[in-house]
């Protein structure tokens, strides 16, 4: 470690004139310089410690090196941050989430943790009781693997504790939604309602339609669930920004987001509301708007929006990931496509000309290989267009030989470690043995040359960078299981996670000059952790938290002691 030290020590020295120069003011007065030292620092730019201090000033990185050459560079106008022998990291980003979902997520029914149908029934029947009339109780978060019943819940479980009451209960992944016969009726769903395109009535083996919605079906409840209002998403904005904060993420890639909430996200940010950095992936309709003002920046620089998401295909848990053979568990399906080619086509011919990135969720293998077929044929046809950095979203399921055409192509898998260490007490079930050689192979992926945008998918999983980098390096369940099914040499290195969630992030939305490492002229955004998560043993990880999270050189979290 002492070469890695000198090398910092050369960089502080290298960056002391460039303290000097903002340190000193046209009146001669000092400006304000900030210094972060007394614990661990990892400047991402190598897997070992590689400084002592970091002096900022006006949230920009001045000098990253020895604390000794850093403090006589800095002036008078200085103040020390004690790191208390606390880590300090590149500021941690979530590349996929949802944020207005996180926010709701805790000012609504939060059904996460529920551990049985039993459960479940019983909360729904101490909401209805405060339900008003007319009101519909709305709910997300269940997720039914590894329940004692081993299955769905039906609006048989519900009828009884909600009777006229409309109750709608949305899995965790978002993908299917289970409702009583009160909500059914209300909008018109019986057992003769066709299957909508893209969505699928889950019905029993009497065609009695059991309650269950999948992707595009659940629109057919629009009826019954009000989009939040202007006030709502402000609250629910803000209190996910808090969240993420509390959690040590720095920024989030924010995806499907409604054109109209750019604006409120802008002025929240500007209003030191929103304190946390967004990047901004609009749902389809917001390519219109894109294509007339072009990629844009808030103000402070916090708000970026210049990517679009699409869908490929459904969830896996839901069986509406679409796979290239029939699921192992259920013959009769293979899954949902949701987009066709013509339609994609036209979508990526109007991106390539806007300059908007594309990002499309992609789940199951033959989605996936539709996906990377799609994106090839729209670069072959704009061959002057370059440094597109397009993105497929989740990259679950692959079939083995699509994996180097990642990297071939410039595609960047924007993966979430969580979905594995979740989706593999089941996958096994759903896929067989065969598929799982390519499923959450980031292992593969990274051999193979390609970078991964690291995220959580929250609300669909937690949303806390502690249990992605875990899930990363560890490839276990949260109890520390683990099988042959769960592929452990996919797992990847520390160094590897660490880029997961901060150099491969900035890559991927175009903020590598400004993001993802601790070095000179960077801005000032880092994560602090109490435990070295680098070096502590891997369960250990999950006991470790947040200390500090700073964006722009202000710290918008701390911890209590």
């Amino acid at each position: 470690m002492g070469s890695k030290i000198n090398a910092q020590r050369i960089l502080a020295a290298g960056a002391a004139l460039l303290i000097a120069s903002c340190a000193g003011g046209d009146n001669g007065a000092d400006a304000p310089v900030t210094i972060f030292a007394g614990g661990t620092i990892y400047t991402g730019v190598d897997a070992a410690p590689t400084a002592e201090a970091v002096a900022i000033s006006d949230g920009v990185i001045l000098a990253v090196g020895s604390r000794t050459l850093i403090e006589k560079s800095a002036g008078g106008n200085v103040t020390t941050i004690d790191l208390g022998g606390a880590v300090m990291f590149p500021g941690f980003v979530d590349a996929h989430a949802h944020l207005l979902g996180i926010g709701m997520r805790e000012l609504t029914l939060n059904l996460e943790g529920v551990g049985s149908i039993a459960e479940l029934v019983s909360i729904v029947a101490a909401n209805v009781q405060h339900a008003g009339e007319g009101e519909t109780v709305y709910g997300r978060g269940w997720i039914e693997t590894g329940w004692p019943e081993g299955r769905m819940p039906t609006r048989d479980d519900l009828d009884p504790a909600s009777g006229l009451t409309p109750v709608i209960l949305r899995r965790a992944d978002g993908h299917a939604v289970v409702v009583n016969t009160a909500a059914l009726d209300a909008v018109g769903i019986d057992d003769e309602t066709p299957d909508p395109e893209g969505g699928k009535i889950e019905r029993d083996e009497t065609g009695r339609a059991t309650g269950v919605l999948i992707d595009m079906a659940m629109a057919l409840l629009a009826d019954l669930i009000a989009a939040p209002n202007e006030s709502q998403k402000r609250a629910a904005y803000k209190k996910g920004s808090a969240v993420y904060a509390a959690y040590g993420w720095t920024g989030v890639h924010n995806m499907s987001v409604d054109p109209d909430d750019v604006a409120l996200m802008e002025d929240l940010s500007g209003a030191g509301a929103l304190k946390i950095r967004v990047y901004n992936a609009l749902n389809p309709e917001g390519l219109g708007a894109l294509e007339q003002s072009g990629p844009r920046i808030s103000a402070d620089g916090h708000i970026i929006t210049r990517a679009v998401k699409l869908y490929m295909d459904g969830a896996l848990g839901s069986r509406g990931a679409l796979l290239s053979r029939p699921y192992s568990d259920r013959p009769g399906t293979s899954g949902l496509l949701l987009m066709q080619e013509q339609e994609a086509a036209a979508l990526f011919d109007r991106a390539i000309a806007a300059g908007v990135q594309m990002a499309t969720h992609a789940i199951g293998n033959q989605a996936n290989t539709l996906l990377l077929d799609w994106y090839e044929d729209a670069f072959a046809r704009h061959p002057d267009a370059s440094d597109l950095r397009w993105r497929n979203e989740h990259t679950q399921i692959l079939h083995t030989e699509d994996i180097p055409r990642f990297a071939a192509l410039g595609v960047i898998p924007s993966m979430q470690p969580s979905h594995a260490i979740g989706d593999l007490f089941f996958a096994p079930s759903r896929l067989g043995p065969d598929r799982l050689n390519g499923a959450y192979a980031w292992r593969a992926l990274i051999d193979a040359g390609a970078i991964i945008a690291g995220g959580s998918d929250a609300p669909v999983e937690r949303g806390d960078p502690r249990i992605e980098f875990y899930a990363a390096v560890a490839r276990r369940g949260l109890d520390g299981y683990q099988d042959k099914n769960w592929r452990p040499g996919q797992a990847v290195s520390r160094k590897e996670a660490l880029k997961m969630f901060t150099a491969w992030p900035a890559f991927a939305s175009f903020q590598e000059d400004l993001l993802g490492t601790i070095a000179p002229g960077k801005r000032a955004d880092f994560t602090v952790f109490s435990k070295d998560i680098m070096t502590v043993p891997a369960e250990d990880i999950l006991g470790t938290r947040a200390v500090m999270t700073i964006v722009d050189g202000e710290i918008i979290y701390r911890a209590e002691d």
